[in-house]
């Protein structure tokens, strides 16, 4: 969505960015990834199923009909299947959030993107989306998150980057980060914050 200005992305040991010959078709490595934004991005206009079901029809990935059994397995675990017909402005925040979400499972993709996704909900919406982000991760989805949200991520992340105006601050386990702060930017924040 956004145009690097430098630095290099990859994906399956082939580049992303920047572009060449040997780089992939990025409309091809957008079928591998699903993206969940903050503000979720529904599609007003489409009851919950169609929004689900819109891309892997459209993409030709499934059929109407493999569509909506998908569609309809995924709500059925996000226990939002009898929601189906209902529009966004009907939901919930959480609820539109985990739509989202089951949205980007629909095309199966090997890798999942989160843009602060609990920053728009209520404290108590928050809980039901990172249950449903912690199944995702202990089932082996690989997810890049960005998120304040620092327990989840110190309990779910395997790797932790603590940026600050677009610029990497700190790496390291969450072990690292969380026990052995090595900078006093991050000594500050973790200092600020309750566990």
């Amino acid at each position: 969505l956004e145009v690097p200005s430098e630095g290099k992305i990859w994906l399956n040991d082939k580049i992303l960015f920047p572009q060449s010959a040997q780089s992939w078709d990025i409309n091809k490595a957008r079928t591998k990834m699903g993206m969940v934004f903050q503000h979720f991005n529904l599609f007003n206009n489409l009851n919950v199923l169609e929004n689900l079901t819109l891309a892997p029809t459209f993409l030709k990935l499934l059929n109407q009909e493999e569509a909506i059994t998908e569609a309809h397995k995924l709500l059925k675990r996000i226990d939002l299947l009898d929601k189906q017909d209902t529009y966004p402005s009907r939901l919930s925040g959480g609820q539109k959030q985990r739509v989202a979400i089951a949205r980007a499972l629909m095309n199966k993709p090997e890798i999942m993107f989160f843009d602060e996704p609990t920053s728009a909900l209520d404290p108590e919406m928050v809980g039901e989306v990172l249950d449903l982000m912690r199944d995702l991760a202990t089932e082996g989805m690989s997810m890049i998150c960005v998120t304040h949200e620092m327990r989840f991520a110190r309990e779910v992340a395997s790797r932790i980057i603590f940026m600050e105006s677009g610029r990497i601050i700190e790496e390291g386990s969450p072990k690292d980060i969380f026990e052995n702060p090595q900078t006093p930017r991050l000594k500050s924040f973790l200092s600020k914050l309750s566990f």
